[in-house]
């Protein structure tokens, strides 16, 4: 006899409680395979796709796309063949044939701990099985639950053209991020790529056609006049904004933070960097010459590589750098860490900041990648500002912010002249040093700044 078996929305790890669904990648009726991505989630550290360790026919989904669950909550529930018989795992869902239940019993489940970061199969090999008659998915009876949980949701009835079987040939996240911003079906678009895959202009032309002028009816008259506090647009605090939200509301909270700033002349660096291009290899960005200074720095001054234990009334000094980085995406801004920094050449630097800033733009970077960092380096000329007083990202000690590098008149050698300068700000967490070390730090940053040959000392 098959066994219905309940999957979970899993712990995805670094202390997330709760996810968004975003979007269902199953139906019911649908046979599902092991570690299959059954739906994508999003999360206040990114988007992920969460996968069913169980393999089988599924029987019911928990939450309309847009619900936020809490982790350990019912996600679906999946017939699978306790004798491996086909016919039980048909039986259980109508909509399956015996074909689709043959291949969904050679095994029915995987094992996988680590549920929330799926496995390493490519997206254009996951296979999806929708029925041409919806009737037949119709969901069963929602089984006893908590209040907090929502009823199980049918699969959805298709709108106008009857939905294609098969998966939705779409691999990149931009495409598919694309595609539900602006409310349209990808199982209705024709793919133009190599076995049918959707490309962003098969959606884009799809979305042209959808936005075509039509006739409208005579304008209704006039609402009445609606107070202004009701008409205003109301944002959801919740996902990364709802995240961020909360991170900088406890930073400002519980650390008595300060900020002292200076302006330095990048000119030689902005020379050394230009140097180091022109000698061919590897490109250096500037972004990775700051980090390197900002390890060197933390290690003059270790207090500002820690962070406070309030419960017990102890600073606890890191051993290792992760330098986390601002970074802006379509999501929001968002901090990636670049694990153990001071180990790390300027080429590795530069390589993992693209890669990491590539990923969180995609909205494919990990909550592991988002997580971990001792210090933070803050970039925001890239803004077109001159200074900022950044709040500290809890439970951190310090950041550096960096505005942007601008010609200015300065005196250099005795003499006024045009040079490169770009101010530095430093805020911290006063409870683990005083200003005295956050000055000396920042004095050595502006230092090594002005005269890159200072690390030469240090290395």
């Amino acid at each position: 006899m098959a066994q219905v078996l309940e999957f979970k929305l899993p712990d995805l790890g670094e202390g997330l409680t709760e996810a968004e669904i975003v979007r269902w990648l199953v139906a019911v009726g649908d046979v599902v395979a092991i570690d299959q991505p059954v739906v994508e989630v999003e999360t206040a550290k990114a988007m992920v796709e969460v996968p069913c360790p169980y393999g089988g026919v599924v029987t019911a989904r928990y939450g309309e796309e847009g619900t936020e669950l809490p982790v350990g909550a019912p996600l679906l529930t999946v017939a699978v063949g306790g004798t491996g018989a086909p016919e039980e795992l048909a039986e259980a869902a109508p909509g399956a044939g015996r074909a689709d239940a043959d291949a969904a019993v050679s095994s029915e489940y995987s094992g996988n701990v680590l549920v929330g970061y799926g496995t390493a199969e490519p997206a254009a090999r996951r296979r999806r099985v929708r029925h041409a008659n919806p009737a037949a998915a119709a969901a069963p009876a929602a089984a006893p639950a908590p209040v907090a949980v929502p009823a199980p949701v049918a699969a959805p009835a298709p709108v106008g053209a009857p939905a294609a079987a098969g998966p939705v040939p779409v691999i990149s996240p931009l495409v598919r991020k694309l595609a539900r911003d602006r409310g349209l079906d990808l199982r209705e678009v024709r793919g133009s790529g190599p076995e049918g895959l959707i490309l962003r202009a098969d959606v884009e032309l799809a979305l042209a056609a959808l936005e075509q002028p039509v006739a409208t009816p005579a304008p209704a008259p006039a609402p009445a006049a609606v107070p202004v506090a009701a008409a205003g647009e109301r944002v959801p605090l919740r996902g990364v904004r709802g995240a961020v939200a909360d991170k900088l509301s406890r930073s400002r909270t519980e650390i008595p933070d300060a900020t002292c700033w200076v302006d330095a002349d990048a000119t030689e660096l902005m020379a050394a960097r230009a140097a180091m291009n022109a000698a061919g290899g590897p490109k250096i960005s500037l972004l990775a010459l700051l980090a390197r200074i900002c390890v060197h720095a933390l290690a003059r001054f270790p207090e500002l590589n820690s962070t406070v234990d309030t419960a017990a009334r102890e600073i606890v000094r890191l051993p290792s750098v992760h330098l986390g980085f601002a970074a802006q995406t379509p999501r929001g801004l968002v901090v990636p860490v670049v694990k153990d920094a001071g180990t790390r050449t300027a080429e590795s630097l530069t390589e993992e900041f693209a890669r990491l800033t590539e990923a969180a733009r995609q909205g494919a970077i990990t909550p592991a990648d988002l997580t971990g960092g001792t210090f933070t380096l803050n970039n925001y000329g890239v803004f077109g500002v001159d200074g900022s007083t950044p709040i500290i990202n809890h439970p951190e000690a310090a950041m550096l912010g960096v505005g942007r590098i601008i010609p200015k008149p300065w005196v250099h050698q005795g003499e006024l002249a045009v040079r490169q300068v770009v101010q530095l700000s430093l805020t911290f967490d006063h409870r683990v040093c005083d200003g005295g070390t956050a000055g000396g730090f920042l004095r050595y940053v502006a230092d090594c700044v002005e005269q890159p040959a200072v690390l030469l000392r240090t290395v």
